[in-house]
């Protein structure tokens, strides 16, 4: 999944070039490459499908030039996941009916990649062999706010867990609850399924949205399926997989995961995971001088130089015109920043 503005990563992340197109770390690959690099140690190449925007078509062949225009799958405009994974499961039944699927977003870090290529072929193999809707929970380091939680229950089978509840994303003193009792786990957002299992909970479950796909189901990977996507997609309800489905189903499981995991979805995450000074201060491919700061994440491009003298829990992000000065612990009004930037000034800022 490729479709994301990644609004909260604002001012790096734009419409016009979203967080999964470029490298945070100055690795030489983006963090939608990189999850292509991933996946290959896992499924074949020409099995990988890219569920992205219309607007982010060419981005996605320039960075990905191996993959082929049947391997897009183009949204006409946002819906959230669940339309975009109901696309996507038409089209692989149409290629393969008896088909495994992993569902992953194209934005994580993922530190252990030996440890996350066997839980992915392990996940594999539970879903081939029972009807479930299977998770990825990861064992949580610390109380995060930023991250959906799962309850597990005491039910095991081969090593993984019957899911409890899904619980959205806590305050504080409700995450600290959850670590401190031992039941969480964060929710990675990465799902397995047979392909008959995940139509099935879409039947039961969002019963609009593939009765909507339905009508069209012959025209699946032939060179109709975009013509009816462009005219049919719209009408999805714009619902995510976690609501619609997984905090519904009654046969939802997790492999409980520790693969070195973020979602990177916010600034405070990326501070987390960044190599920082003796004053818990991070930099990202640019020179930096700290001076009775501490807490603090910059992010410039690499030909600026940064002093921050007297700051605590801030990020100072700039990208082309935008400048960003912020409260690390209020990141969660980037959102609403981006909201009036576009308002007041339009479109060219955001």
């Amino acid at each position: 999944m490729s479709g994301g503005v990644g609004s909260r990563f604002w001012p790096f992340s734009k419409e016009n070039k979203p967080k999964q197109f470029l490298d945070f770390f100055g690795t030489g690959r983006s963090l939608l490459q990189s999850t292509y690099d991933r996946f290959k140690k896992i499924v074949p190449a020409e099995n990988i499908y890219i569920v992205t925007n219309d607007a982010y078509a060419e981005m996605t062949k320039q960075q990905l030039p191996e993959i082929n225009d049947n391997q897009l799958l183009l949204e006409p405009m946002r819906r959230n996941t669940a339309p975009a994974i109901a696309f996507a499961t038409f089209r692989i039944k149409a290629v393969n009916p008896n088909a495994n699927i992993i569902v992953a977003p194209s934005d994580h870090l993922i530190m252990k990649e030996d440890q996350f290529v066997a839980d992915m072929l392990k996940g594999l193999e539970f879903v081939d062999e029972n009807p479930v809707l299977l998770t990825l929970g990861i064992t949580p380091s610390r109380p995060e706010t930023g991250y959906g939680y799962i309850q597990v229950n005491e039910v095991e089978k081969d090593g993984i867990h019957k899911v409890k509840a899904f619980t959205e994303k806590p305050n504080i003193d409700l995450a600290t609850k959850f670590v401190e009792s031992g039941e969480f786990v964060w929710n990675s957002g990465i799902f397995l399924w047979n392909v008959d299992s995940i139509m099935n909970a879409f039947r039961i479950h969002l019963p609009d949205i593939i009765q909507k796909f339905n009508e069209g189901k012959e025209l699946f990977n032939t060179p109709a399926e975009k013509e009816f996507i462009d005219a049919s997609f719209p009408f999805c309800a714009n619902v995510s997989i976690d609501y619609g489905i997984m905090e519904k189903a009654d046969n939802v499981y997790v492999n409980i995961s520790n693969f070195g995991w973020s979602d990177l979805g916010t600034w405070g995450a990326l501070h987390e995971i960044s190599d920082r000074d003796e004053n818990n201060n991070a930099n990202l491919n640019c020179k930096t001088i700290f001076v009775e700061s501490q807490d603090n994440i910059v992010a410039m491009n690499e030909d600026k130089l940064v002093v921050l003298q007297g700051l605590d829990d801030y990020i100072v992000a700039e990208s082309d015109n935008v400048l960003l000065i912020c409260k690390k612990s209020e990141e969660q009004r980037i959102k609403h920043f981006v909201t009036d930037v576009k308002f007041r000034y339009g479109d060219e800022y955001v």
